[in-house]
């Protein structure tokens, strides 16, 4: 007949390793958050640059109104003033 005795150092290492994992989960969920929100930003920027370029050659509405949109400006003249500034 055996017997056997379980020490607490395999619930110790146990617990700690599920430590780790659950920092190393919750750490990566924050980097793709960052990543995804910065990767946000940068998209827009390239919208609001893109667009300013095209309603510079091209003076149309819906320029306009994508840009309008994206930069929260209400008047044509505010719209005008920043994409000069974009565009420099």
């Amino acid at each position: 007949m055996k017997f056997e005795l379980k020490t607490e150092n395999e619930n110790y290492s146990k617990s700690i390793s599920q430590f780790f994992g659950i920092v190393f989960f919750i750490s990566l969920i924050i980097i793709l958050g960052d990543v995804a929100l910065k990767l946000g930003i940068i998209s827009r920027n390239h919208k609001i640059e893109y667009n300013c370029r095209l309603l510079s050659v091209e003076k149309s509405k819906p320029h306009l109104k994508k840009l309008s949109r994206l930069s929260k400006l209400k008047s044509k003249q505010q719209i005008w003033e920043f994409c000069r500034e974009v565009i420099k």
